[in-house]
């Protein structure tokens, strides 16, 4: 059975974290309790563990303010993605193991998402395009520390679609490059590709 803290941290994570409107805002501890069901004890508790990622700031006598992403904290992740995901795409390639089917039905899921209430769930879907060709490489310790960055990742890509109109069919366009070159057994075209992807995506977010 899920606790009521765990019940807090995941709805604070999945979704008040990834309101575009909620960066850099305080957040009301009796709101949050009422809207889950929770008392306020599991709430700060869950804020406790979020403060422990630095994904919210608990500031003296105001309370928890969602951390807004930093140019550096932005940067940083879109350089960390591109390490683990170039080498996915490298070692999948290099030992067949290319998940091509489930790519395809990820993007395909992606073009049936593109209207703007639709913004979360397409990131979603975006987070298990990229984890799926990581998973692919077999290396557990690797998955898990990839998933460490999921709820970063989520947080970027939605701001992302909110900043720019028409990022969707961009990324829909740049998924598209990243799965032909693997289709094609071109690790150098899917790296080429990849760093495209976190390229644009990191010029959006950081154009802000």
């Amino acid at each position: 059975m899920t606790s009521g803290r765990d019940k807090a941290y995941a709805y604070l994570k999945e979704t008040v974290l990834t309101d575009p409107a909620m960066q850099g805002e305080f957040l009301s501890e009796q709101e949050l309790a009422d809207r889950i069901g929770v008392s306020r004890t599991p709430i700060r508790e869950a804020l406790l563990l979020l403060a422990a990622e630095d994904l919210v700031q608990l500031v003296p006598k105001r309370g928890a303010r969602v951390a807004p992403l930093s140019g550096r904290e932005i940067t940083e992740l879109m350089e960390l993605r591109g390490i683990v995901e170039r080498y996915a795409a490298e070692r999948v390639i290099a030992g067949d193991r290319r998940p091509l089917r489930r790519l395809e039905e990820l993007l395909e899921r992606q073009h049936g998402l593109t209207g703007a209430d639709q913004a979360r769930e397409f990131i979603a879907v975006d987070q298990q395009f990229h984890m799926t060709l990581v998973s692919a490489v077999g290396n557990g310790l690797l998955d898990r520390h990839y998933e460490g960055l999921r709820s970063r990742q989520v947080r970027a890509g939605v701001v992302a679609l909110f900043n720019v109109r028409n990022r969707q069919d961009a990324v829909l366009a740049e998924h598209r490059s990243i799965l032909d070159a693997l289709v094609a057994g071109d690790a150098g075209g899917a790296c080429a590709a990849i760093d495209a992807h976190l390229g644009s995506t990191l010029r959006v977010l950081l154009a802000g």
